[in-house]
């Protein structure tokens, strides 16, 4: 399937991208360009592709044994992600990634944040202290633990341990967050926090995320690729999928008619 949303600029390049885990054939051919400081959401039903595409974008299928992967992830506009000399942890601190079930370290609130700055940048006490205030308010928390910053991370909510993951991934300044179902095991309430500072990150990152819900994909993103059985069906600008998908597959789906 084309790529055909519409982007002025590109932050990543799909090109035929095809992914086996021994002889499955997980991802087909995928052709897709995601533009900077936008949301990209990526929906289908459960083992159609979305989120092992995800893990691509990070190198995440790395750690899955029997993965082949042909094609090139072209990151902003120099870097092929599939390059086997890249240094995949320079990448993730590039691409982060924020998993479905919130997943704190064992350790303190601070600590949780503090320690990526630190293996990222050996930065002094000063500025790790100024980095994890300035993460932790950019995900509305720290009013809420700036006095129990010695806390563990555990202890907290749900909702309030994915925003302290999401603080983790953004104080290492990376360029692309990808979320994999952020708010699946969340309360409405929390999960409309989420997504309202998703809105939010747009504006000094790039968002991809998958997702199983349909109104949270109109509600945040800016384009939508729908897949299904491991090829990208239909990719355009949220809206235009939404209202007049040009596949009907694509409208099968979201109006529940199958998967």
């Amino acid at each position: 399937m084309k790529n055909t949303a519409e982007t002025a600029q590109t932050i990543l390049k799909l090109e035929k991208l095809n992914l086996h885990y021994g002889d499955k054939h997980v991802l087909k051919g995928i052709d897709m360009e995601i533009a900077p400081n936008s949301i990209t959401a990526l929906i289908g039903p459960s083992g159609c592709g979305k989120s092992t595409l995800l893990r691509c974008l990070n190198r995440m299928n790395d750690l899955i044994e029997s993965t082949k992967i042909e094609g090139k992830i072209i990151f902003d506009g120099k870097i092929d992600i599939n390059d086997r000399r890249l240094d995949v942890t320079q990448l993730r601190r590039k691409i982060g990634m924020v998993f479905q079930k919130p997943n704190p370290f064992p350790e303190t609130i601070y600590e949780n944040i503090a320690y990526g700055i630190r293996i990222a940048s050996k930065a002094p006490k000063s500025e790790v202290d100024d980095r994890v205030e300035d993460a932790l308010k950019k995900v509305g928390l720290w009013k809420e633990v700036s006095d129990r910053l010695k806390d563990s991370g555990m202890a907290l909510s749900g909702g309030q341990a994915q925003r302290l993951c999401i603080a983790r991934t953004i104080a290492t300044r990376p360029d692309i967050i990808l979320m994999d179902e952020p708010t699946s095991a969340l309360d409405p309430i929390s999960t409309q926090k989420i997504e309202e500072l998703t809105l939010e990150l747009k504006e000094n990152y790039t968002v991809v995320i998958v997702t199983h819900n349909m109104q949270q994909a109109a509600r945040i993103s800016d384009s939508t690729a729908f897949f299904y059985l491991g090829e990208m069906i239909e990719y355009s600008a949220t809206k235009m999928m939404f209202t007049r998908p040009t596949q009907k597959r694509t409208e099968d789906y979201i109006t529940g008619r199958f998967g």
